[in-house]
C-alpha cells in the first residue's frame, strides 16, 4: 500500500507490502466492494469495536463516491470521509482520499491511497 500526503512541510510517501491466506477477489470485496458490511465487524479486542460503522454517503460506490468511517469508542479519531478516485474490480485496485477527519485533516491537505491486491504464488494475496 502506499500512502501519500502533503503537509505545510511538503509531500510524503509510505510503502507498505501486507501478504494474507485470503484471495485478491475477496480481499477487494472485503476492503473496497463491500465494506459497508464487512469492515464494521473488525475489533480491536472482544470489547472494543475497531470500526463502528461504514457509510455511503454520496454516489453509487464508484469514482467520485464519498464514504464516511467512523470509529468505536476509545479511537484518537471518530471519523473520516474518503473519496474514491478511482477503482477497478478487474486488476483489484483502489485510489482513494482522505478528505475530512477530526484532528487528521487539521494538519494535512490531503492524504491518498492507492491499494492493489495481487494473487500470491501460495493462492493467497499481497496487498501493495
Amino acid at each position: 500500500m502506499i500512502s501519500s500526503r502533503r503537509s505545510p512541510m511538503g509531500d510524503f510517501t509510505h510503502k507498505m507490502k501486507a501478504t494474507t491466506e485470503i484471495p485478491p477477489a475477496r480481499m477487494f470485496n472485503a476492503f473496497v466492494s463491500e465494506a459497508e458490511f464487512i469492515i464494521p465487524n473488525f475489533y480491536v479486542s472482544k470489547a472494543i469495536l475497531a470500526i463502528q460503522n461504514v457509510e455511503l454517503i454520496e454516489g453509487d460506490g464508484g469514482p467520485g463516491s464519498i464514504k464516511k468511517i467512523t470509529f468505536g469508542e476509545g479511537s484518537q479519531v471518530k471519523y473520516v470521509k474518503q473519496k474514491i478516485e478511482a477503482i477497478d474490480g478487474k486488476s483489484f485496485s483502489v485510489n482513494y482520499s482522505l478528505i475530512e477527519g477530526e484532528s487528521l485533516m487539521s494538519n494535512l491537505e490531503k492524504i491518498s491511497y492507492d491499494i492493489k491486491f495481487i494473487a500470491a504464488s501460495d493462492g493467497g494475496s499481497i496487498a501493495t
